[in-house]
């Protein structure tokens, strides 16, 4: 979760809070719009997560589709790289300090 440069990740408070709410068992359901991506929306647990995360997540290989509901929504739960990244996060997150930790929530 470092800020080295091309190691871009969206609100990185953000996408921690999204993994730490997924854990290992929540999924992430894509419920999907139109054929060229527009409409499309993720939620976890009924609350809507920013595109930016849900598609960086998934284009990184952090996500993993583990089958449909009944009325059609993927669910995407962690890959093993993504319990990875996880837990890569929450360390990083508690060797910051407190001041360091507003910089990252107030500035992305």
């Amino acid at each position: 979760m470092s800020s080295a440069p091309g190691n871009f990740i969206p609100n990185r408070a953000e996408t921690l809070k999204v993994l730490r709410l997924m854990g290992t068992h929540r999924p992430l359901l894509m419920l999907t719009g139109a054929d060229d991506g527009y409409g499309t929306r993720w939620t976890l647990d009924g609350q809507q997560v920013q595109p930016a995360i849900a598609q960086y997540l998934m284009a990184e290989g952090f996500l993993v589709e583990t089958g449909r509901t009944e009325f059609g929504a993927r669910r995407l739960n962690l890959s093993p790289k993504g319990n990875e990244f996880r837990d890569k996060g929450f360390a990083w997150w508690s060797s910051l300090g407190w001041l360091q930790r507003l910089k990252v929530m107030l500035l992305g």
